[in-house]
């Protein structure tokens, strides 16, 4: 029998840095469920990993690097979902319905990432560059739909990204749990795709 391979030790070093990262990732996520985005202390996070705060440092820099890694993360998540969504639509507007009401159920899913990946509720954390890229490309991925459909108007794209983020922080500020403002997704998507691929239409004259 050929003998197993063992893996470099600096390769198991890493793989536990990753696991540990993970691990105080899903913690912080925990405790902003429960206490919100700026509810818990470094030590406190600590003590849900079994860790004393300075042993963060090992894998963290700062708590605004933890808050960057969760926003990367969200937007991530984000992205799979929309990308996944939008590709078993059939139509432009099939998927720009879809994608609509993925990104309000995503955004209503967890009030803590929304408000982290979309309100400014801790003045001191703004992204890094690449963890704001990925910000980037949902709103590119939103605005490729919408040109799509033959809406190439910038200002129209930012009334649509408004429009949903609005939907879903009234939902969760609210009424959280329940449907009042999520259930708008569908009716708001006609009313603006009536009155934008009307306002794009060619024109006899044109």
């Amino acid at each position: 029998m050929p003998r197993q391979q063992r893996r470099p030790p600096a390769a198991r070093v890493e793989e536990r840095h990753r696991g540990a990262r993970g691990q105080i990732l899903n913690a912080a996520w925990q405790l902003a469920a429960e206490r919100g985005l700026t509810g818990w202390s470094l030590s406190e996070l600590g003590a849900a990993v079994g860790m004393r705060a300075p042993s963060l440092y090992v894998y963290f820099a700062s708590k605004d690097a933890i808050y960057d890694e969760l926003f990367a993360q969200g937007c991530r998540d984000l992205l799979g979902v929309l990308r996944q969504v939008i590709a078993q639509g059939t139509t432009p507007a099939e998927r720009f319905r879809e994608g609509s009401r993925a990104f309000v159920e995503f955004a209503v899913a967890h009030p803590a990432r929304l408000q982290l990946l979309f309100l400014r509720v801790i003045p001191s954390f703004i992204p890094s560059e690449g963890s704001y890229a990925l910000a980037i490309e949902i709103t590119q991925l939103l605005t490729d739909n919408l040109r799509q459909l033959g809406v190439t108007d910038d200002a129209a794209a930012d009334l649509w990204t408004a429009t949903l983020t609005g939907l879903a922080t009234q939902q969760v500020s609210n009424e959280p749990g329940g449907r009042r403002w999520a259930r708008l997704v569908d009716r708001a998507s006609a009313a603006f795709l009536a009155t934008t691929t009307q306002a794009h239409s060619p024109t006899p004259e044109e």
